[in-house]
């Protein structure tokens, strides 16, 4: 009989501010009681929704049931920045262009953005909240510049598409002088995350999918033929479990010691008035992401997505126990206070209306963790800062595998290894913050 028992349970600071700007939510269905399905998913994030969409497609008729420990989009799915990115994206490197087969990973990227556009269309989902508008690599420093041009040198070989703006560019598009430069790719969807996984949501409803919110997993075994899945007030037996908890892979025991749990931080300013727009300039729309990766990211919105704000994202701080403290959040908004000031000198001192936390999980050798971990349990996990796209994959991958069926998505997967054991705690703690430290502060001006 195998058992895993949940050594901890997603923890928040700061509300997840997407889904705060948006209206309020319906009321929830909890699992109460004695439940069956065929297939119940375990996190109800961009993996977990796409796995149950994507089992609906392969698998018409099946019981398919959703956990989510809190509501849709209160967790990391309303905590990232929204960018859905179909180029290379690699964190761990200096100007995101990864080691591997970068055609393979934009095909990927891009059928993972296509199954998204797919779920926007059949669900009528706000296009506002899916907008294929593109992004921007912005560059504050010569360094940052020289990144931008080798990056954009990866690209032409890849046969794909950017280009160069000036100074004078990015400030039109931005309001902002702080950048020399920017390199912009066309094919990035910029989503309001929330909105989009509510909609999700409220498709997979209408589907035929039971979705059970604030009802989460204490624990599953496999008892006989089926899986038993314990909530606090309710069970449900499923013939196959899929897990799409991202890092909280580790919570239930899998991959102990492996994967890198960091929280990355934000702040949102309130919505905009006409006046404080006027002195702002610039577009409506933008989303800049560093050209630097521990730089910071900056997105603007409008009212189509939850108002006139601007949101600025840095800071990472690396926390094994999976959770945030009240200093980490109060440093970082400090430090985005700064940021946000000196790319926006004509906003200076305008208060935040909201900071927050978000969890990445990420691994040493940037693999994520799609595959069968035993009969009847599969893993969609480990995104590497990549939720969207990464999220989105690992979620159609292992709904794939759950159903026997193999595809792009599950050959590439499959193939990772896993991931690399890394140092022992404290080690891991003290040098991977010092070291994120380091290169903070070698990014400062980005």
């Amino acid at each position: 009989m195998s058992r895993y028992t949940a050594r901890r349970l997603p923890a928040h600071l700061g509300p997840a501010a997407w889904n705060a700007i948006l209206p309020a939510q319906g009321p929830l269905a909890r699992l109460e009681g004695d439940e069956t399905a065929d297939f119940a998913i375990i996190g109800g994030g961009f993996a977990g929704l796409s796995a149950a969409r994507r089992l609906t497609q392969i698998a018409p008729g099946a019981r398919i049931a959703v956990l989510e420990a809190g509501r849709l989009a209160s967790g990391a799915a309303g905590r990232n920045s929204g960018f859905m990115i179909d180029l290379p994206h690699e964190l761990n490197s200096q100007d995101y262009a990864g080691a591997g087969d970068d055609r393979a990973l934009i095909a990927l990227n891009r059928h993972a953005i296509g199954f998204a556009r797919s779920a926007v269309e059949d669900y009528g989902i706000t296009p506002d909240y899916f907008d294929p508008v593109g992004k921007v690599n912005g560059a504050a420093s010569p360094a940052a510049q020289a990144h931008n041009a080798s990056y954009a040198r990866h690209l032409a070989s890849l046969d794909e598409a950017s280009e160069m703006l000036d100074a004078q560019a990015m400030q039109e598009l931005t309001g902002s002088a702080h950048y020399l430069s920017g390199l912009y790719t066309p094919g990035t969807v910029m989503l309001q995350p929330a909105g989009y996984i509510r909609g999700l949501g409220a498709g997979l409803l209408r589907d035929g999918v039971a979705i059970f919110e604030d009802s989460p997993v204490s624990g599953f075994e496999k008892q006989g033929e089926a899986w038993q899945i314990t909530t606090p007030k309710g069970r449900i037996s499923a013939g196959r479990v899929i897990l799409t908890v991202n890092g909280h892979l580790e919570s239930f025991g899998i991959e102990r010691g492996r994967l890198m749990q960091l929280f990355l931080f934000a702040t949102m300013t309130p919505e905009l008035d006409a006046e404080a727009l006027g002195r702002l300039g610039g577009a409506p729309r933008w989303g800049i992401t560093p050209s630097n990766p521990m730089g910071t990211t900056m997105r603007r919105i409008d009212t189509g997505q939850g108002g006139n704000r601007i949101v600025t994202r840095t800071c990472a701080k690396l926390r094994p126990d999976m959770t945030p403290t009240p200093r980490d959040v109060a440093r970082a908004a400090q430090v985005m206070r700064r940021k946000f000031d000196a790319r926006f000198p004509q906003l200076a001192g305008l208060r935040m209306e909201h900071s927050w936390a978000g969890h990445l999980c990420l691994s040493l050798n940037s693999v994520s963790v799609m595959r069968e971990i035993e009969t009847g349990l599969y893993a969609g996990c480990v995104q590497n800062g990549l939720g969207t796209a990464r999220g989105t994959l690992t979620g159609i991958g292992a709904a794939e595998l759950a159903c026997g069926q193999a595809s792009d998505i599950t050959s590439s997967f499959t193939a990772q290894a896993r991931p690399k054991r890394l140092p022992p705690w404290p080690f891991q703690q003290i040098g991977g913050n010092a070291m994120l430290r380091l290169k903070e502060w070698q990014a400062r001006a980005e």
